[in-house]
C-alpha cells in the first residue's frame, strides 16, 4: 500500500546524477530543504565510468563513482534529504497551495509525495548491444563516449559500432587519439547525413566494415578484440564485408554508438511534452517548432512554455535538466551547469 505524505515539499528533485545533485546543493543552500528521489540504482552513468579526466578541479582525474560520492556528500552537508526509490508518475494535485502555485503528486513505487516544484534530472542511458561480454568489459575498454574516454586510447586501435551521425562523430573524435579506427555497421550504407558519412569514408585513419555485427567482445580484464558476424543483407555493390564471418579483429577499445535512451518512461502517461525520442522539451528549445516532432499526448496537453525560465517544461512548476533534455553534449560538466541553472530558476519561480 502506498504511503501518502501530506506535507508539501518546496522542491522534489528526481534523479541522483550530476544535474540532480548540483541542483540539490544549490537548493539546500537556499533553504529549500530539497528532497532527492535518486532512483535504483542511483548515481547515473558516472557510476559505470572508470576514470574521469575532463571534469574541472581534478588534475589527476577521478573515478566516476567517487565524483558522484563527492557531489552527494556535499549535498548532505547542507541537509539534503535522499530516498532511493523509482518514480513511476507525476500528476497535478487537486488543490493549489494558494492562488499562485500548482502542486504535484510525485508517485514512487512505494509512496506519494507532494511538491510546489519538481526538477526532472533522470538522465539518459546508452543503448548497448546486449552481449554479456560487452557488459563485463564496460569501463575496461568498452565505452559509449569518445569525448570522455578517447584520450585513454592514444596510439591504440579502436572500433566504433553504429551508422548514424553519432557514430560518425565518435569515429572522427577518436582519430585525434587512436592510430586506427574501425567503423562497424550492420548495413551496406550509413544512415548518417551525407556530410558526416563522407568525412568518415575519406579519413585515412578510418576503415569501414560493412554488413557486420559483433557476436562477442574478447578479453579477460581489458578489451583485446571482437568477433565479427556477417549480416547477409548486402544491397550495394562493392560494400560486401571483406572480413569473414567469425573473424577476430584485434582491438584495444570498443565504442558503442547506436543511440541513447532518455530515462523518461515514467512520463509517458503525463502531460509533460517529450520529443519523438523521449527527451523532455523545455522552453530553451524552439518549443513551437519542436512540438511538431513531439509524441502524441492526450488532448489535455497544453503547449504552455514559460519563456522566462529556460529549463521550464510545458507544465507550470515542472523543470528539467541534464541528459534527459540534452541529447547533444551528454557531459557531466554540462549536466551540472544545467542543474544549477534549473535550480536558480526554480528559486525565482517560487518567489514569483
Amino acid at each position: 500500500m502506498e504511503k501518502n505524505h501530506l506535507t508539501i515539499q518546496n522542491i522534489i528533485i528526481i534523479g541522483g546524477g550530476p544535474a540532480g545533485l548540483a541542483a540539490a546543493i544549490y537548493a539546500a543552500r537556499a533553504g529549500l530543504n530539497p528532497l532527492v528521489i535518486e532512483g535504483v540504482p542511483s548515481g547515473g552513468q558516472l557510476m559505470l565510468t572508470t576514470e574521469v579526466e575532463n571534469y574541472p578541479g581534478f588534475a589527476k582525474g577521478i573515478l566516476g563513482p567517487d565524483l558522484i560520492t563527492q557531489f552527494r556528500d556535499q549535498a548532505l552537508c547542507f541537509e539534503t534529504r535522499f530516498i532511493q526509490e523509482n518514480v513511476v508518475g507525476i500528476e497535478p494535485s487537486e488543490n493549489r497551495t494558494n492562488k499562485t502555485f500548482r502542486t504535484y503528486r510525485v508517485k514512487t513505487d512505494k509512496q506519494i509525495f507532494q511538491a510546489r516544484s519538481v526538477l526532472i534530472a533522470t538522465g539518459a542511458d546508452a543503448i548497448w548491444m546486449g552481449l554479456d561480454s560487452e557488459q563485463r568489459l564496460r569501463g575496461h575498454g568498452v565505452s559509449a563516449c569518445a569525448t570522455c574516454d578517447g584520450f585513454f586510447f592514444r596510439d591504440k586501435t579502436v572500433a566504433v559500432i553504429g551508422g548514424g551521425d553519432s557514430a560518425m562523430e565518435e569515429a572522427l573524435t577518436l582519430t585525434t587519439f587512436a592510430k586506427k579506427v574501425y567503423v562497424i555497421h550492420r548495413r551496406s550504407s550509413f544512415r548518417a547525413s551525407k556530410i558526416m558519412a563522407d568525412r568518415v569514408l575519406k579519413h585515412k585513419k578510418i576503415e569501414v566494415i560493412w554488413n557486420s555485427t559483433v557476436s562477442e567482445v574478447l578479453g579477460k580484464d581489458m578489451v583485446e578484440g571482437i568477433r565479427l558476424k556477417l549480416v547477409e543483407n548486402t544491397t550495394l555493390p562493392g560494400r560486401v564485408s571483406s572480413h569473414l564471418p567469425g573473424r577476430v579483429l584485434n582491438l584495444d577499445g570498443l565504442f558503442i554508438a547506436i543511440g541513447h535512451k532518455p530515462a523518461t518512461a515514467f512520463l509517458q502517461e503525463s502531460a509533460v511534452i517529450l520529443d519523438k525520442k523521449g527527451y523532455i522539451v523545455t522552453s530553451a528549445q524552439d518549443a513551437l517548432n519542436h512540438a511538431k516532432l513531439c509524441k502524441s499526448h492526450n488532448s489535455s496537453t497544453v503547449l504552455n512554455f514559460n519563456y522566462n525560465y529556460a529549463s521550464a517544461t510545458n507544465l507550470e512548476g515542472i523543470f528539467a535538466a541534464g541528459d534527459c533534455v540534452d541529447h547533444i553534449y551528454r557531459q557531466a560538466a554540462t549536466a551540472v551547469g544545467m542543474g544549477v541553472a534549473a535550480e536558480l530558476e526554480i528559486e525565482r519561480y517560487l518567489k514569483s
